[in-house]
């Protein structure tokens, strides 16, 4: 019996997006995926109403990672669902919730209390965001108001992430994040608004615009040449690959031929860069808790001032930046520790909850007739082997994206470093996933082979 079948009365009440009852050609999945991403786009140009001016972004660092945007109904962004996604992880990894997910009706009950915890999330974060000051309503009466246009915001949010899983290429989360910091990219490096130090806002019309008048200040290229090298640097992990040979030893109906040697690829970046997500939203609730504990006169995180942390483990887990190499390096020091620990943590609890330990894709590759060359088939050679590769490469790749991560977000890289890391690491995977696509729609024979539907 599944720990979370006491829930199922709640989830009769929840609404689902449904899933297709026919196989989805490769333009349809690109419809429904530009649909959700310019209805995205639309929504985050809807101001929140009753909000007072001058209201401060207190996770303005984090906020491309959030994939949210600051004084619109979308301030919360995927904030509530990647927080459920947290608790849900940290209760199955540490068997608190005894889950099989390879059971389609634990992984079901899985993903049905997790949309149970982002509602819930929303409501409270929705109501933290508004009742300890960080939005801030122009009158008293505003309040309840706020707090249901960001829950509106965010319940919009978590069905259109279900929207593209279902019905598009990707997942929303993924989708959002990268829309966010593409869009800053662009206007951080091409925009021509006025700027607060006199100049064009974006870095090329600025550089142009100090050339012209005989001053330049060439640290303002630095943010640009963060992003570029992050960009060629993410880019080539995600294209390397450890390779092990495998062949089919047997045709067990799937149409091979026996004896067929080929290679089995297992990614560098083998936990892909979910760990960065969940760990920046982790982050993200430190500074959230600590506005609540502060406001209920028990400030045990540190102190808010203007948004802002400004002591205590609040501030010591904030994003640093470049000078505090020199002004505050234990500060850098205990972040980057917590940071790339806590990236290593998540990427071991994803492998192992998304079904890429070495334990289950020993089972599909066996259950698809697969063996190693130079050993008897059998599932626990299989096991052995991929237990030589797969714990390596996830502990590996947490250090990896979280390092990368820590490294950009300290140059101030436009977009973020951490959004411009997972942005780089999103369009890859999506663009994998749409060639893929695309050529199984282009070749049915192609569709059946490779096991699609």
């Amino acid at each position: 019996m599944s720990s979370l079948e006491v829930l199922e009365p709640i989830f009769k009440f929840i609404p689902e997006v449904k899933s297709p009852v026919h196989r989805e050609d490769f333009n349809e999945k690109l419809k429904w995926t530009a649909l959700i991403l310019v209805l995205y786009y639309f929504l985050t140009q809807i101001p929140l109403y009753g909000l007072a001016p001058g209201a401060i972004d207190s996770f303005a660092q984090l906020r491309a990672v959030m994939a949210g945007s600051f004084g619109s109904i979308l301030t919360l962004g995927i904030g509530p669902i990647v927080t459920a996604s947290i608790v849900l992880q940290l209760l199955v990894g540490s068997n608190l919730l005894d889950l099989d997910l390879s059971s389609h009706k634990d992984k079901s009950h899985f993903q049905a209390t997790q949309k149970v915890l982002s509602i819930v999330f929303t409501v409270f974060e929705a109501s933290v965001l508004v009742l300890t000051g960080n939005l801030v309503p122009i009158d008293g009466s505003y309040t309840f108001l706020l707090i249901l246009q960001l829950v509106i915001g965010a319940l919009v949010i978590i069905y259109l992430d279900e929207v593209v899983s279902k019905w598009g290429f990707g997942s929303g989360i993924g989708l959002f994040i990268a829309a966010g910091v593409c869009q800053a990219i662009m206007v951080g490096t091409f925009s021509v608004l006025p700027g607060t130090d006199g100049f064009l806002a974006g870095i090329i019309p600025k550089l142009i615009q100090q050339i012209t008048v005989g001053s330049v200040n060439w640290y303002i290229l630095i943010p640009l040449i963060a992003t570029i090298i992050v960009f060629l640097v993410v880019l080539y992990g995600e294209s390397m690959r450890v390779e092990i040979p495998i062949s089919h030893g047997s045709v067990r109906g799937h149409g091979r031929v026996r004896g067929a040697v080929g290679k089995y690829p297992l990614k560098f970046v083998y936990s892909s860069n979910m760990p960065v997500i969940l760990t920046s939203a982790l982050l993200v609730n430190v500074t959230l808790f600590a506005n609540v504990f502060q406001k209920v006169g028990v400030p045990i995180l540190g102190h808010i001032q203007n948004g802002k942390p400004v002591d205590g483990i609040a501030w010591l887990l904030s994003t640093p930046n470049l000078t505090m190499f020199i002004t505050e390096p234990i500060h850098v020091l205990i972040y980057a520790i917590f940071f790339i620990v806590c990236c290593m943590l998540f990427s071991y609890l994803w492998v192992e909850i998304s079904g890429l330990n070495a334990k289950k894709i020993s089972e599909q590759l066996y259950s698809s007739g697969i063996q190693i060359p130079g050993f008897r088939s059998s599932k626990r050679q299989l096991y052995k082997i991929l237990k030589k590769y797969i714990p390596a490469l996830t502990i590996i790749s947490g250090i990896y994206v979280g390092l990368i991560a820590f490294l950009a977000d300290l140059t101030g890289a436009l977009g973020g470093g951490t959004g411009v890391l997972l942005t780089v690491g999103i369009l890859h995977k999506l663009y994998e996933e749409m060639a893929e696509e695309q050529l199984m729609s282009a070749n049915p024979i192609l569709r059946k082979v490779l096991g699609g539907d």
